[in-house]
């Protein structure tokens, strides 16, 4: 039946009440009905064939709670194995378990030579966890099927289970009649024998495995590593050297030999033989790594003398490097050491020199150069990542923001504008808000406001919560005096964020005064000069304008004066104060 029965399980469901009543008059155990007890004649041959093929018709026609019901019909005129097995998988599919098994049994009763009905018996048995049980059949599948390797593998997992290690043994033995001896089937004999503390015999499986495989030296450092977690070192020691005479650049073998250098305390040819695979050039990178971290973790464990590490780096890095892992591996070192940034860039510049398109380590030197304002640096590190990394959206952030600090609108909204094309649902929800957010900034500069307004709804699409761009956008609403409703919302959002923010409390303040609620906004611009301890014109200006219409002209008086003084605030400040009066932008 395959997979399809999951999906009909609320179709059959009703059945299996039914099949719960025939049970009262109808045993399913072993009083199922079985073969012997059915009439034997050409005229029920028939009948039972023509309903068994009709079921088989029903069941590929998707008809499945009909081809249940003729089924069960069959069973009721002929009871053969293939309908018990037909009708297992109704069962399994109404969670009828007990009822599963005992029509598989019946099937693998019936044809005891049958190797499907048996795995499925097999099968059944683990699912319900009755291990002894799948292994009697595990067993007779065995039997039947002498070269069949998978089984003798099962009946392997079930014989660890159940505890049963010399059956274990037994079981991996026969596979290797089959396969020959493997160092799959070695290990899990050693792990058996193990388990049951024969270190004898787990000790002679793996002499057994040297002596097959005599041109295979892993094995003999196989052979040694076991000793050595034995507490036979010198015998241990034995090896590794035999297999070094034989093969004096065996990394494996100088591998386990450090080990044991180390274990001895062996101070010097633990560091001769650490250069020597570091220094290499047949020693993996993988295994380079590995050592260099044991290095490091004994250099701090000595004391922590940076100088021996990061001369041995050096010499590292002055050859030939096919990957980065070791420059990458000095900047990690070096962070963890807190050593001066300018030596960081430069180990990450060698880095990059490696492995140029390696965006982790490009990110972390733009972030490192980042804070010394050199942005032409980073417009140079970014150009080439944009190649290399084209879906890597920080490179288009840190490019479009360093022109932006530049006062390079047009090149920044390139950037961004390329940025944005990059965007996914996997995107980095900070950046993507950061983008539109400066791109709404950069086009308010420009004069183009409707851009400017989409973008910051695309901002805050991506993150409501946006503060600056919130605060910038419900202020150029107020400048054109545009959904100013719309705006007080947002700059009260900011406010209730950072109340003792004054750029944000002199937006709220205009947004409110925009609004014609002036006792409200000269609440908040007095909010705003308490926390701002040198307030710019624009600001100023804001005071006096909010002074003035709530009917304090002089005090208004006094701040346009401030604000002219600074240098800032509208065309029309010079009028305020010559006036003395609030004049409104036409």
């Amino acid at each position: 039946m395959g997979h399809s029965f999951r999906t009909l399980a609320s179709i059959l469901l009703f059945l299996l009440v039914g099949l719960m009543a025939k049970a009262q008059d109808a045993p399913l155990a072993t009083d199922m009905p079985t073969s012997s007890a059915s009439p034997d004649s050409p005229q029920l041959d028939r009948r039972y064939a023509y309903f068994f093929t009709e079921a088989v018709k029903q069941q590929q026609a998707g008809n499945y709670a009909e081809a249940f019901q003729l089924f069960q019909h069959c069973l009721d005129m002929k009871p053969t194995a293939e309908v018990y097995f037909a009708l297992s998988s109704y069962y399994a599919e109404m969670d009828a378990d007990s009822q599963m098994i005992q029509a598989m049994e019946e099937a693998a009763r019936l044809q005891p030579d049958n190797n499907t009905y048996l795995e499925r018996l097999g099968q059944s048995y683990i699912k319900a966890h009755n291990l002894d049980k799948a292994i009697e059949v595990y067993e007779r599948l065995a039997d039947n099927n002498r070269n069949r390797t998978e089984v003798l593998a099962i009946l392997g997992q079930l014989y660890q289970y159940k505890k049963d290690y010399p059956r274990l043994v037994s079981t991996i033995e026969r596979i290797e009649v089959i396969d020959g001896v493997s160092e799959e089937t070695a290990l899990a004999k050693m792990q058996a024998y193990s388990l049951q503390g024969k270190k004898d015999e787990e000790l002679n499986v793996l002499k057994q495995l040297v002596a097959h495989h005599p041109n295979d030296l892993n094995y003999r450092v196989m052979m040694g590593n076991w000793l050595m977690q034995n507490e036979r070192k010198k015998e241990a020691l034995r090896e590794y050297l035999g297999v070094l005479k034989a093969e004096p650049d065996h990394v494996s073998a100088q591998l386990a030999l450090l080990d044991y250098y180390r274990s001895e305390n062996m101070a010097q040819e633990t560091d001769r033989l650490t250069r020597q695979l570091l220094l290499g050039d047949k020693t993996p990178m993988e295994s380079k790594t590995q050592v260099m971290r044991q290095f490091i973790y004994d250099n701090e464990m000595a004391g922590g003398d940076s100088t021996v590490v990061l001369n041995l780096f050096r010499q590292m890095l002055q050859r030939k490097q096919t990957t980065s892992d070791m420059a990458e591996l000095r900047v990690a070192y070096m962070d963890l050491k807190h050593m001066p940034k300018d030596s960081i860039c430069q180990a990450l510049n060698t880095v990059l020199e490696i492995a140029p398109d390696n965006a982790p380590a490009r990110l972390q030197l733009i972030q490192q150069v980042w804070p010394t304002k050199d942005f032409d640096r980073v417009i140079e590190l970014c150009t080439p990542a944009l190649a290399y990394n084209p879906d890597e959206m920080a490179f288009y952030y840190f490019m479009g923001l360093a022109h932006y600090q530049k006062d390079e609108n047009d090149q920044a909204l390139d950037a961004f504008r390329r940025g944005v094309s990059q965007i996914n649902s996997e995107s980095n929800v900070e950046i993507v808000s950061d983008f539109y957010a400066i791109m709404g900034d950069i086009y308010h500069q420009k004069g183009m406001d409707r851009e400017a307004f989409a973008a910051y709804d695309s901002c805050l699409h991506w993150k409501p919560d946006n503060i600056n761009c919130l605060n910038n956008y419900a202020y150029f609403l107020s400048l054109k005096k545009q959904d100013l409703s719309k705006a007080e919302q947002m700059s009260y959002r900011t406010i209730k964020a950072q109340p003792t923010n004054a750029t944000y409390l002199d937006t709220y303040a205009w947004v409110l005064f925009c609004q014609g609620r002036y006792e409200e906004a000269r609440i908040y611009i007095d909010q705003t000069l308490k926390n701002d301890d040198a307030p710019d014109g624009a600001v100023l200006e804001h005071a006096g304008d909010i002074y003035a219409l709530t009917g304090d002209i002089g005090q208004a008086a006094e701040y346009w004066r401030q604000a002219l003084e600074k240098g800032g605030g509208t065309d029309l400040l010079g009028e305020k104060v010559k006036q003395k009066k609030y004049i409104e932008k036409k």
